[in-house]
């Protein structure tokens, strides 16, 4: 069952909550419904975590937690699956959200030379920073509704097929 798999790579709630960051939403972390794991608030944190990994902005983590509050989907989920875009991911998706931009927008690729510069960075704000969020914007929404009926699929297969093992056991069981 996709529970049982999720919870394995899941953090625990008090893990969860001594996060330093996480520390600022205080008595909303009690809500009992952020820390169940079923299909309704794993389809959700899929949608919430997913979104938040592909946006360009610092502690996505509680920007995720943020929203996965409010709409009471589960909360180690949520923040976990930002980390899909980490120090060694995030180059190579964040440059494919560049290009999905600049197709959808219709503009040239710029050559890419990374300088740890305040002068690189305005100018590359200025040249490919809308091709860049709109391709990050794109890639978050398509990846929060893929996630959703994804998991949304898979946890009704593997019900299913916990149902029809359970049906086959009671068959051998009874004859």
């Amino acid at each position: 069952m996709p529970k049982n798999f999720i919870k394995k790579y899941l953090p625990s709630p008090e893990k969860i909550k001594q996060q330093r960051l996480l520390k600022l939403f205080g008595s909303l972390l009690h809500d009992g419904n952020l820390w169940h794991l079923n299909r309704r608030s794993a389809r959700g944190a899929f949608a919430v975590g997913l979104f938040f990994a592909w946006m360009p902005i610092p502690f996505q983590m509680v920007a995720s937690a943020a929203v996965a509050i409010p709409m009471r989907v589960n909360l180690p989920l949520s923040v976990a699956l930002v980390w899909i875009t980490n120090p060694l991911t995030m180059p190579v998706l964040f440059y494919i959200s560049y290009l999905i931009g600049s197709v959808v927008l219709r503009t040239p690729l710029e050559p890419f030379a990374f300088e740890a510069s305040w002068a690189w960075l305005q100018h590359s704000i200025s040249s490919i920073g809308k091709p860049f969020l709109t391709g990050c914007l794109l890639m978050g929404i398509c990846s929060a509704v893929a996630g959703y009926f994804v998991i949304d699929w898979l946890w009704r297969l593997s019900v299913k097929k916990e149902q029809l093992l359970r049906k086959l056991k009671r068959r051998r069981q009874s004859h």
